[in-house]
């Protein structure tokens, strides 16, 4: 069942809309024809992405997810409210923030139904996902680095979001200092209201990566199964590595040039192994050798080749 979120006529015969799929399980569903105040308290599990516009690996997800609930609607206990496109502007024009009016949508949450445009949108979204048993706000990263699958927590929240996080099939967990958490994002505002929610960081942008986003979308029926939402099967990927911020190694160019990744992805680096270099094609020279500093799993790698001074080029979880 389609229902819109937010509606609001746009100039230029243009109009700005927010939707969810809402699905419903086949004996509430029969039930609530007699009694629609059921689905007034009925358990529900929200499924949030494309708050940025270039970040599309939950459009994967949200399409696998709701293809399996569909097909399976007497597995289903309760609802499932899916959010594909919460800034649809974005998505269409493939720009990170809202088009026209120069802002990060996750930068003003919870939003005032009193203010502005997008302040209204971003209100209204709260309001509709607040009160879940939990919420799952998928990103990816931008098109200059690639992503594992990983759960970024707020440590603030750590004690009531960590034992969900492994649920999603994701490779490690991530749990962030409070200082370096916007409040004005989503998840920390949604957590603020007592609905727990895990944010998920995944794959490259402006593509999407099939095999991750599949797993991920398992993982969401691995939780909605946690909460008794979901009878039906799902895929479970094992145990990830949690860890804090100071198991985490950065690296970033000390020139500027062209970045030629030597190291694999997603797997285990050694301490000095060569994770790329940095050449100059003008003087066919190496400017750079990039080496790993400590032993551990390069989660993080850059995909975009230009760099600068300073530009993030790896992430690596020291073991």
């Amino acid at each position: 069942m389609i229902e819109t979120v937010f509606s609001v006529e746009l100039p230029v015969r243009e109009h700005l809309r927010v939707q969810k799929n809402r699905i419903v399980g086949a004996q509430l569903a029969k039930a609530a024809a007699n009694d629609p105040q059921l689905l007034e308290t009925a358990p529900r599990l929200a499924v949030v992405t494309g708050i940025h516009g270039d970040e599309l690996e939950g459009q994967y997800v949200a399409f696998h997810l709701a293809q399996t609930l569909n097909a399976h609607l007497d597995q289903l206990h309760g609802i499932v409210d899916i959010y594909p496109a919460i800034n649809p502007l974005g998505i269409n024009a493939v720009e990170r923030g809202v088009p026209g009016f120069d802002l990060d949508l996750n930068r003003i949450f919870p939003g005032d139904a009193n203010g502005p445009l997008t302040e209204a949108l971003a209100a209204a979204v709260m309001d509709d996902i607040e009160g879940a048993v939990a919420c799952v706000d998928i990103h990816a990263s931008n098109i200059f680095l690639r992503e594992m699958p990983q759960v970024r927590i707020n440590e603030n929240s750590a004690a009531q979001l960590l034992p969900l996080a492994p649920l999603l099939n994701v490779d490690f967990v991530w749990v962030h200092a409070s200082a370096t958490v916007l409040q004005s994002t989503l998840a920390y505002s949604l957590n603020a209201r007592n609905t727990p929610t895990l944010v998920v960081e995944t794959g490259v942008g402006m593509r999407i990566t099939p095999d991750d986003d599949r797993k991920l979308a398992e993982g969401l029926l691995r939780l909605a199964a946690h909460f008794g939402l979901w009878s039906g099967p799902f895929e479970a990927h094992g145990m990830p590595v949690i860890s804090g911020d100071k198991a985490v190694s950065f690296l970033n160019a000390e020139v500027a040039g062209i970045f030629l990744a030597k190291a694999r992805h997603g797997l285990r680096i050694g301490e000095g192994e060569t994770i790329g270099q940095i050449v100059d094609p003008l003087q066919g020279v190496v400017m750079q050798e990039v080496v790993c500093p400590a032993s551990g799993l390069l989660f993080t790698l850059r995909e975009y080749p230009v760099v600068y001074p300073g530009s993030l080029l790896a992430r690596v979880l020291k073991e």
